[in-house]
């Protein structure tokens, strides 16, 4: 099944942390937090502005983006779980290899 967003909506998979430590520790799946990267599937065609225009979406399929730990609604199409959330809820596209992690 193919599923595209309407308006300024995203659908995310989240990317999994390393469930490992700096210092070896294996972090349990209990215990881990949310995460808080993944990778953009399928985005909608733009939101709308105060006179009607279309407003183009500034984030494309296949970005990996940053978002907020509690950012969107969690649904599960065809087995996967999946994020959908507004454009505005994602704080920035990481580019190139980089390594984010949540801190409290």
């Amino acid at each position: 099944m193919k599923f595209r967003p309407l308006h300024d909506r995203v659908v995310v998979r989240r990317i999994d942390e390393q469930s490992k430590t700096a210092g070896g520790i294996i972090i349990p799946d209990t215990a881990q937090e949310k995460p808080v990267q993944g990778e953009i599937l399928s985005v909608g065609p733009g939101g709308r502005d105060e006179k009607g225009n279309l407003v183009a979406m500034t984030v494309k399929a296949r970005d990996r983006v940053l978002f907020g730990k509690w950012s969107g609604t969690e649904v599960k199409i065809d087995g996967e779980d999946l994020v959908i959330m507004k454009e505005s809820d994602i704080f920035g596209v990481i580019e190139g290899k980089a390594s984010v992690r949540a801190t409290a």
